[in-house]
């Protein structure tokens, strides 16, 4: 998997991680790490590009959810405790819809996956890039 770091200015400064490949138990710690990275530099919204992402394990999806409990200042799960670090999404779905980090051009193997978690209820999903920047 390769990360792609850029910003872009709406209303608000947003960093955009674009993600090529896949997001599986191999590179989720990567994309948890980067986005730490950029969190710590001063970034409070994340526009995560998934157009080139084309597959997404339950690992990936516990390293969306971190990025989302990073955003709110919530305490983080051990991501090596797997299930038990899946079953702390609850706290993201108490917290309703996210308003820090939106999701870009999945495609429709990682929407599959994505409704089948409920995550589509919880992230914002754009097909422009403009109009998703312009949403922060």
């Amino acid at each position: 998997m390769d990360i792609v770091v850029s910003q872009e200015q709406g209303r608000e400064a947003v960093t955009v991680l674009k993600i090529i490949g896949q997001l599986d138990s191999q590179s989720y710690q990567q994309l948890i790490e980067t986005a730490k990275k950029e969190f710590a530099a001063g970034a409070k919204n994340f526009l995560l590009d998934l157009g080139e992402l084309n597959y997404i394990s339950s690992a990936g999806l516990v390293a969306l959810h971190t990025i989302a409990l990073i955003l709110q200042g919530e305490t983080l799960p051990d991501t090596e405790e797997g299930w038990r670090s899946l079953k702390s999404m609850d706290r993201t779905r108490q917290s309703g819809k996210q308003k820090n980090i939106k999701f870009l051009n999945p495609q429709e193997a990682v929407v599959s996956v994505l409704d089948m978690v409920g995550f589509s209820a919880l992230f914002d999903v754009f097909a422009d890039k403009q109009t998703a920047v312009n949403s922060f």
